[in-house]
């Protein structure tokens, strides 16, 4: 029925808002905690930045639709999708709440699994955990797709995060042993007037990142139920002004933009809302930051997400950024990096799929007892 549809469709914009208490936040996070930017600059470069990368591409939306959940055991119908909205919302605003930066990407493929699987009745089919279709770049399933990334981009995020910041004091002791000019402009002050400028431009590509990738997922929500709703022919005779809502003739190969925009002007309202709680944990609690650090972090961090996205593969912009910084505090100072938060973060990470996914199994099988499926 179109009003599920529609439910569905604002379920997911909900979840994009709250997606901004996470995701966009961490992209942002470096930039406001070195005072280069204040937060409501930095909302509005990530706001513009995130609609930019966002329209560079759709292929880590089509992952979303085709690479998780089999629909040849389970129909993807809107229950399943509203379901799995469910539980990534209700987990996210739990993480958010302990200022945990989670990944909402995460946990959107972890309620996508939950519902799926309470679909099918514990058919462990309806998820496809591999399927290799010769380039393995363009493989889907859970281990492809899900596992993989979320074990090779944060140790890309640390590694890249180390590198860059032991190459940028080497370059700054070198401008010392030369002296002049060139020593002069290593000072503190001046090498945090410079990164200070340089900064804006790493947050900046930060944003472009994260548009690029993870801004993609809840736009493959969107296109996915609509997809579904006119294969069912729940968007038979729409009235005129809802017309916008029919795929199109791609199918949904290619994403609506007015999906595109609606979901970047979503996620940035999110940030501007609630997210400086994790600001403080990525920003403060792990390391302390200035403007060089901030600089390494994101430029390591948006480089992932930039080559994950290239390859088709929906990385964690959470992931991605915290390691980076991890990776800029060990280089800093190994002693420096504060353990404990460390931890905090890495159970979050372990517990997100499979606690969205009970969140919205357990939905899904209590909205089966009361006949709404």
């Amino acid at each position: 029925m179109l009003t599920l549809v529609l439910v569905v469709i604002l379920t997911a914009l909900v979840f994009e808002f709250i997606n901004g208490f996470h995701d966009t936040a961490n992209s942002i996070a470096t930039v406001v905690a070195t005072k280069v930017l204040s937060p409501g600059a930095a909302v509005s470069l990530a706001a513009v930045m995130n609609l930019i990368g966002a329209l560079m591409g759709t292929a880590v939306a089509a992952t979303i639709a085709t690479g998780i959940v089999n629909t040849e055991v389970v129909e993807a119908s809107s229950q399943v999708i509203l379901c799995a909205l469910l539980g990534g919302i209700i987990w996210n605003l739990v993480t958010w709440w302990f200022g945990l930066p989670s990944s909402s990407s995460h946990a959107l493929i972890g309620g996508l699994c939950g519902a799926a699987l309470a679909a099918a009745h514990n058919d462990w089919a309806a998820l496809i955990w591999s399927e290799p279709v010769g380039n393995w770049a363009k493989n889907k399933g859970l281990l492809w797709k899900v596992f993989l990334p979320m074990v090779t981009s944060p140790v890309a995020g640390f590694l890249l995060g180390v590198t860059m910041m032991l190459m940028l004091w080497a370059l700054i002791a070198g401008m010392v042993r030369v002296g002049g000019v060139l020593g002069r402009l290593a000072r503190p002050r001046w090498v945090n007037a410079f990164f200070g400028k340089a900064q804006i431009l790493s947050a900046a590509y930060m944003g472009f990142a994260h548009g690029h990738n993870d801004a993609q997922k809840t736009m493959g929500i969107i296109a996915l139920t609509l997809i579904g709703a006119e294969a069912a022919g729940t968007l038979d005779n729409l009235p005129g002004w809802l017309a916008f809502l029919h795929p199109g003739e791609a199918g949904g190969a290619e994403i609506a933009l007015w999906i595109v925009i609606t979901c970047a002007i979503v996620m940035a309202l999110g940030t501007a809302s609630g997210g400086w709680r994790i600001i403080k944990t990525l920003g403060h609690k792990m390391v302390k930051l200035h403007p060089i650090h901030g600089f390494a972090a994101e430029t390591s961090s948006a480089t992932v997400l930039t080559l994950a996205a290239h390859f088709g593969m929906p990385v964690s912009t959470t992931h991605s950024i915290s390691t980076a910084i991890m990776g800029v505090g060990f280089a800093k100072n190994p002693r420096a990096l504060k353990l404990g938060v460390v931890e905090r973060i890495l159970w979050a990470w372990i517990l997100t799929i499979p606690a969205a996914g009970g969140v919205a199994y357990l939905i899904f099988r209590g909205m089966e007892a009361l006949g709404w499926t």
